[in-house]
């Protein structure tokens, strides 16, 4: 089916129903036509932190909400992006920090849900390192993937924690965040997820120390976003909505069902099963909204804080505040 056909056959109806177990949110009810295709592109290679998505195809949510998802891989970490704003994809998924830096460079991307609601990232490191809190990275060698908003992070932390960042060395160990723990290259890694990376060291026996992002001065954001083209909401608004409400009803099937892990296992049959599933129940507390929100709520105070403290540290050049970088129109209920 050609894009053009796609559109011209759009024939998503959007109904509201109160959804009932006392969540707060009302539900948009759809009523498929013809399949419409939409292209969904991960961040990274399929891991559990997309269980939902991979769930709520194999649940027949897509399906059923009369879309054909189909879910590509990322060639490379900045492909999501610019795949997006270049119309190749219908969605992508990328990062807060991410989408700022994108729209300050003039790429007209919006985030229309969280997929993982809160800071991922984290400090990790090892009991030798005897680092309980921020003030013990005094003296200390802290991994970075060698992003520079890592670096504002770690930053912030310092300054917060009343520690000179003269006493600090930071080390750009790229995406090896745990074998360089493992090995003694450096005392903790900054970039490494809490819910990954410190799962996977757990389970290894390496009873890891976890400081948090928001728990340690630097403001709350979005970890994982759903990321569209700017021109594509009203375009394709029906579409969007209902890929978002349908990847609600999946990501709720997966809390009540845990064994419909097992799509993303088809999906990636390398990864580890156990530490999969470990790492799936460890997030799916943020998947899920906050109560008394819809599905993917961005909270407009959060993203503009987040924001102001890009601008602080250097890291967006024209982006005054967050308006226009997110929207929660289409999340489940909203916008109607």
């Amino acid at each position: 089916m050609t894009k053009t056909r796609s559109l011209l056959a759009l024939t998503v109806a959007l109904l509201l129903a109160v959804l009932g177990a006392g969540c707060g949110e009302k539900e948009d009810v759809l009523e498929p036509g013809e399949p419409q295709e939409l292209t969904v592109m991960l961040d990274y290679f399929p891991n559990a932190d997309h269980a939902g998505i991979y769930a709520s195809q194999s649940t027949g949510q897509f399906r059923d909400a009369g879309l054909d998802v189909q879910v590509r891989q990322p060639p490379d970490p900045a492909a999501p992006i610019k795949q997006v704003a270049a119309g190749r994809v219908d969605i992508a998924i990328s990062y807060e920090p991410e989408v700022l830096r994108a729209r300050d460079k003039g790429l007209r991307v919006v985030s229309v849900g969280a997929l993982v609601r809160t800071p991922l990232t984290s400090i990790i490191s090892l009991p030798k390192a005897k680092i309980g809190g921020p003030r013990d990275l005094k003296g200390k060698t802290v991994g970075t993937a060698g992003i520079d908003y890592q670096s504002a992070y770690l930053k912030t932390i310092l300054e917060n924690a009343g520690v000179s960042s003269r006493t600090v060395t930071e080390r750009n160990v790229g995406f090896n965040l745990n074998p360089a723990l493992l090995t003694g290259k450096v005392d903790a890694t900054l970039g490494g997820f809490w819910n990954y990376e410190g799962t996977e060291l757990r389970r290894r026996g390496r009873d890891p120390r976890i400081i948090r992002m928001e728990q340690a001065g630097v403001p709350t954001y979005d970890e994982l976003v759903l990321v569209a083209n700017e021109s594509s909401l009203e375009r394709d608004e029906g579409k969007l909505r209902a890929f978002i409400a349908a990847l609600a009803r999946g990501t709720r099937e997966l809390q009540r069902a845990p064994a419909n892990a097992h799509a993303l296992l088809d999906a990636n049959p390398d990864l580890d099963e156990g530490l999969q599933r470990a790492v799936i129940a460890k997030t799916m507390p943020y998947f899920l909204p906050v109560k008394g929100k819809p599905f993917g709520y961005q909270d407009p105070a959060e993203w503009q804080e987040f924001t102001a403290w890009m601008n602080e540290n250097g890291l967006l050049e024209d982006t005054a505040d967050a308006t226009g970088a997110f929207t929660n129109d289409l999340l489940p209920g909203q916008g109607l």
